[in-house]
């Protein structure tokens, strides 16, 4: 059996705990605590290591998904999550501008840690505020060759897209080596 490292990372609160709630067929592992600071009580909880879910693509592969924390305060857990991972995606809360800066960030970094295939997600695409991805791509300066994609983490069928065409950027790449 084939096992693919699959890491979601992206600034806080963009969705990157429900992208894998959404899709893993086992229990997330998941490293969340209460938020004390008011700056941040958007929500009630953070993590603050890893989200960890699993989803067979079929007998042969299986994805384990590794969640990063969005806080900088965590940020030296990026490095040892993307050891080893085969493709990225980075997630993007769609319909806060704010955040569009610190996401381009987090994606040099990965990019830095390894040279492997990534998506963009443009998260939360079902709020009435959210950006068009066309729009979201020049706010963050990507290429036309690199997929931006819409999505929202909480429907299981938009989660799957965007993971299928992570994978399919990977075999694409393993095919060119």
């Amino acid at each position: 059996m084939q096992t693919v490292k699959v890491v979601i990372t992206g600034p806080f609160n963009s969705g990157k705990t429900e992208f894998i709630k959404s899709i893993s067929e086992i229990d997330v592992v998941a490293t969340e605590r209460k938020i004390t600071s008011e700056i941040e009580r958007i929500k009630d909880t953070t993590t603050v290591a890893m989200d960890f879910g699993r989803i067979s693509i079929d007998k042969n592969l299986v994805l384990y998904l590794f969640g990063t924390p969005g806080q900088k305060r965590f940020d030296f857990m990026w490095e040892i999550l993307s050891e080893g991972m085969l493709g990225f995606i980075v997630m993007i809360d769609s319909s806060k501008p704010e955040t569009f800066r610190e996401a381009r960030t987090i994606l040099e970094t990965f990019k830095a840690y390894a040279p492997t295939p990534y998506v963009v997600a443009a998260n939360k695409q079902d709020l009435a505020d959210s950006w068009d991805p066309e729009d979201l791509r020049i706010a963050l300066r990507l290429s036309r060759n690199i997929k931006l994609l819409p999505c929202v983490a909480s429907k299981k069928e938009s989660v799957k897209s965007v993971l299928l065409e992570l994978l399919y950027k990977i075999l694409e790449e393993m095919e060119n080596w």
